[in-house]
């Protein structure tokens, strides 16, 4: 059994080292980073668990380990995540585990009394038409994309039960939606990964392999924006290390989330180009225009983040470099996935 507890409302994250901070989905891409930003701040007490340690879905789990553990701050990365395929065809498993992970964390979180809870959502909460770029006020203002809507909904309620348990328990539990993430710890799988390592993955086998072409779906003209995993996990310390108070009097109660993202975007072709230019791909690079182009643009608005005083520091082509450089590094073990 959990114990009810009254929130200590701390402002001093980064001053606090010996603090317990629970990085909830460690051996992800986004938790990884955090974890690594959190040793390099010298942070001595990380709390983690695997998946096979602790069960987030289960709620008599988590319960159990924030009575053992009683972490003073948490983020609140763990999340069933998967591309469209895997979307399509688990959308109950999507919406379930996610929604369960959520509910369980944030709730232990409230009856534990921590200081500080970071939770992590994504840039598809956002409607399908959003107007560019993607204004935090965006939210539930129209229709998700069909293919990842269960997923959507728990980013969504994820959101909600932040806000619903920092109005009712006067608790500080913030929110934080990330853009396209890439970087070291990315998912290399030929089919199921997203992008960025796809395009990596695909023109470093046609450099070793001396194809004479790569082919891209689509146009090539639709506009998207990525952000390292590293900037990300840098952003996630800033927002959980500012005061509340000036926290609070940037965002609002019931609009309290905070795009993070570089306020940039590139052409898939100019993407393409420069991961050819990493790579050290010198083939051709054609377009199949027979293939779907998807959205046109998705870009986030990043004036609120810019507000509380955070900007994203990688630009993208020495962000590929490091991350065809992680790719380079585990061959071995991304082959075996």
């Amino acid at each position: 059994m959990s114990v009810k507890a009254e929130p200590n409302m701390d402002p001093n994250f980064n001053n606090d080292l010996d603090a317990r901070v629970y990085v909830a989905g460690h051996r992800g891409m986004v938790g990884s980073a955090i974890v690594r930003q959190l040793k390099q701040r010298g942070f001595t007490n990380i709390l983690t668990r695997s998946s096979t340690e602790l069960n987030l879905t289960r709620q008599q789990e988590v319960e159990a380990f924030f009575v053992e553990s009683r972490p003073d701050y948490v983020f609140l990365a763990a999340a069933k995540v998967g591309g469209i395929h895997a979307n399509n065809e688990y959308p109950a498993d999507f919406i379930y585990d996610n929604l369960m992970i959520e509910g369980n964390i944030i709730r232990a979180a409230h009856e534990n009394g921590i200081k500080r809870l970071l939770f992590l959502g994504s840039s598809c909460i956002y409607p399908k038409l959003a107007e560019q770029p993607m204004q935090e006020k965006a939210l539930l203002t129209g229709p998700l994309e069909p293919t990842n809507e269960p997923y959507a909904i728990a980013k969504i309620a994820g959101i909600k039960l932040c806000e619903s348990f920092n109005r009712q328990f006067a608790c500080d539990f913030r929110s934080v939606m990330p853009t396209n993430l890439y970087g070291p710890g990315d998912n290399f799988h030929p089919e199921n990964s997203h992008v960025i390592p796809a395009l990596l993955r695909r023109f470093h086998e046609a450099k070793t392999e001396g194809l004479p072409e790569v082919a891209i779906w689509g146009s090539g003209n639709p506009k998207r924006e990525f952000l390292y995993v590293d900037d990300m996990a840098e952003a996630c310390l800033h927002v959980m290390a500012m005061p509340q108070d000036e926290y609070v009097a940037q965002t609002e109660t019931m609009l309290s989330h905070v795009n993070v993202g570089t306020g940039t975007d590139v052409t898939i072709r100019e993407l393409a180009e420069t991961v050819a230019k990493v790579t050290g791909y010198e083939g051709n690079i054609v377009f199949d225009t027979s293939m779907p182009d998807g959205a046109p643009r998705k870009l986030m608005d990043v004036s609120l983040l810019g507000r509380l005083g955070w900007q994203a520091r990688t630009e993208l082509e020495p962000g590929l470099t490091s991350a065809y450089q992680w790719f380079l590094d585990h061959q071995q073990d991304i082959r075996q996935k």
